[in-house]
């Protein structure tokens, strides 16, 4: 599973990467963040006339205040396809409060005026005056987009294990409904407020002492959604649902309700089973062993996490259906998955893989992937990540690469004894995995026979892989001799082979097809992976390929970008088959390290960036994670030549926390993105590139 990643439009990152050597800035690193996208309109308006320039000045600059940001631009914090994810976020506070311990039952209502009502039994959020802002803190929590009770992790804090970390959560709400209305039960009061017109106060903060028989504490939020902001302003009902009884599963002993008003039902979920019992009413198929179903968390011996950090699990193997698999994180649904799957599937492929080892059960010549074992793989994941790290702010995707350490160091030795003390269970999976190595074995094997009588001697810098199979095997162009040691020392020879490149490849646009292997790089590259040159319309054979992935890896500097630009335009032009099925993928080295000290119930870490952007994002952060100014250490990396094998392998090669970017043509047609490309890249273009930077130089977003 990649780590986070946008679609790599070819044509886009030409403009970028030209622009960034124009203004020669020695220390650019690509941008993955989605900015990016902004560009397709620039790209596509190239033979438009230029605007009427228009006046620049000090009343130019506009200052989005309070909720305005989150108005103009919905998409970048929160789905916009429907309302659920706002509502969720409501949702995730009650949890919240379930999950710290304070709460039993959450009950959500669908009211007939297409409102939605979300109430809890938890301590109630506070509304006195803030210390510092002088304002009530239930008014700071739904209009500031950067206040909450979830930023302080040490002791003391509101939550140790929460979702809602991004700072923005139920404000988002607010400033996506016409109308919000709270209603606290806390310390004997009631208090009571509402809001509207995008997130302004309309009705002031009004307390009261609580009446006889009212509830003693808890929060009602009742949320009109604002249908302006989103594709559908209907509730999926079914995605509700699930919702709220994966809540139950995940909370034992919490009742969970959802009321219907308009057709006056009423469904409540509680388990006591907990994961087992969820898992095995939603399997496709009868599970092939006995379910597995454990638990690991961090104690106070533990050096490398916080206590309380671990996860819960259940997992089953089916052998027919679709398998169901579904993660959380601090009780938020990742449906994108993340790093903590990512440690669950290496926990159980090397439990297994330990297990067939030591009862000498694996025939000579069969070797074992992780997909083997986790292809047919069913499970519920629950993960408690004190600090998590998401991908954008609907949190799909789980990014933090401490996670994958976290739960694979404790679902490999849970799974490891469960197997000892189900030899029975243990030896049936066993041959199951095995026969669906030998399976894959002979599809790879079939391959290379059609391909074995005419393949040319493999160049003698390619340190190649053992693995024989297309779909795992990948292949990294690597910048530089010295970095290709490392990443040989640090690669899986299983499945990665490293082809260093010396110097920078030649710009191959105007070079004819028969005239390509004169130069010696090009030639590797292309015996390499086992495909010959050839046009957009030609008939390409690829079933002599030789690596699934075909991945560019070069300095997060401006020469890495040339080089980067070189190979793309070699294999746009000369191999556009690979592009076409997506063969060709663009790796992303950090550019920062950052070392952070223990604080608190948080030990000590290093962070990797990919850009000065990022840099400053995770600086802030940790500043408000009550980080001291100055404890933390960061380190740059000039090049790939200056990380270890182990840092190479941790940050760019792991698959399960390296970001990989997929090369596609974004949205264009290949002659249209042909002549771009020509204009860029051609020896007599100049004028043309000179003028197109001028148009929309200034359009580029680069990271510096």
């Amino acid at each position: 599973m990649e780590w986070a990643g946008d679609d790599f439009a070819l044509n886009l990152f030409f403009l970028h990467s030209i622009a960034r050597h124009a203004h020669r800035l020695q220390s650019a690193a690509m941008s993955q963040d989605k900015t990016t996208h902004s560009l397709i309109d620039t790209a596509s308006e190239t033979s438009h006339p230029t605007p009427a320039p228009s006046a620049y000045g000090e009343s130019s600059i506009k200052v989005l205040k309070g909720l305005e940001p989150v108005r103009q631009r919905p998409g970048m914090y929160t789905r916009t396809d429907n309302p659920l994810h706002i509502v969720q976020e409501v949702l995730d506070n009650a949890a919240d409060e379930a999950l710290a311990g304070f709460g039993k039952k959450i009950r959500v209502t669908l009211h007939e005026d297409g409102s939605i009502g979300v109430e809890d039994d938890g301590r109630g959020i506070p509304f006195g005056l803030h210390p510092q802002e002088g304002v009530p803190v239930v008014e700071l929590v739904f209009t500031r987009l950067h206040a909450g009770g979830k930023f302080d992790k040490d002791s003391g804090g509101a939550y140790s294990f929460s979702g809602g970390l991004h700072g923005v959560g139920v404000s988002v709400t607010n400033a996506l409904s016409t109308r919000l209305q709270v209603c606290i039960h806390r310390d004997g009061q009631v208090a009571e407020l509402a809001f509207g017109d995008g997130g302004e106060v309309l009705e002031a903060l009004q307390v009261r002492k609580a009446r006889t028989g009212e509830k003693k504490r808890g929060t009602l939020v009742r949320v009109w959604p604002d249908a302006r902001y989103f594709d559908s302003p209907v509730l999926p009902l079914a995605e509700l649902t699930h919702l709220l009884r994966s809540k139950a599963v995940l909370m034992p002993g919490v009742s969970v309700a959802l009321h219907n008003e308009k057709t006056g039902q009423t469904q409540t979920w509680q388990y006591k089973g907990g994961l087992r019992d969820y898992l095995a009413q939603t399997l496709p198929a009868e599970p092939l062993i006995a379910l597995f179903e454990a638990a690991g968390h961090a104690d106070a011996q533990n050096e490398h996490f916080a206590i309380g950090e671990g996860a819960d699990w259940c997992v089953a193997f089916t052998v027919e259906g679709t398998p169901v698999r579904e993660s959380y994180v601090n009780l938020i649904p990742t449906s994108a998955g993340g790093t903590h799957d990512s440690g669950l599937r290496d926990g159980l492929f090397q439990a297994v893989k330990g297990f067939i080892d030591m009862h000498a059960l694996l025939p000579k010549g069969v070797k074992l992937m992780p997909e083997d074992v986790f292809g047919r793989a069913s499970y519920v994941l629950s993960a408690k990540v004190l600090d998590p790290q998401f991908q954008g702010q609907v949190k799909e995707k789980l990014n933090s690469r401490d996670a994958f350490r976290l739960v694979s160091g404790f679902v490999r030795p849970a799974f490891e004894l469960w197997l000892s003390e189900h030899v029975d269970d243990g030896r049936k999976l066993a041959e199951w995995v095995i026969r669906a190595a030998q399976t894959r074995q002979r599809a790879g094997q079939k391959v290379e026979k059609r391909k074995s009588s005419g393949v040319a001697v493999l160049p003698g810098k390619l340190t190649d892989c053992e693995s024989r199979d297309i779909a795992y095997n990948e292949v990294f162009l690597v910048e530089g001799d010295s970095a290709g040691g490392s990443a040989k020392m640090g690669r899986d020879k299983e499945t990665q082979a490293i082809l260093p490149l010396r110097g920078k490849v030649l710009n191959t646009w105007e070079v004819e097809r028969d005239r390509l292997f004169a130069n010696q790089e090009i030639h590797d590259i292309a015996v390499a992976l086992g495909v010959d040159p050839h046009g957009p319309d030609d008939e390409a054979d690829l079933s002599q390929l030789r690596y699934g992935k075909i991945c560019i890896l070069s300095d997060a500097d401006v020469d890495g970008a040339h080089i980067q630009v070189l190979l793309l335009t070699l294999f746009f032009r000369h191999f556009p088959k690979l592009i076409e099925a997506g063969h060709v993928f663009v790796a992303q080295p950090p550019l920062f390290s950052i070392n952070v000290p223990a604080r608190g119930r948080k030990p000590a870490s290093r962070i990797y960036v990919l850009t000065e952007r990022e840099l400053q994002r995770t600086l802030e952060k940790l500043r408000k994670d009550g980080v001291r100014e100055g404890s933390w250490s960061i380190g740059r990396f000039k090049g790939l030549g200056e990380m270890n094998a182990e840092q190479l392998w941790e940050t760019t090669l792991n698959p399960d926390t390296r970001h990989l970017l997929p090369v596609q043509l974004g949205g264009f047609s290949f002659a249209q993105t042909s002549g771009f490309i020509g204009q860029l890249m051609g020896k007599g273009e100049a004028a043309a590139r000179r003028e197109l930077m001028e148009l929309h130089g200034d359009a580029v977003q680069v990271d510096v």
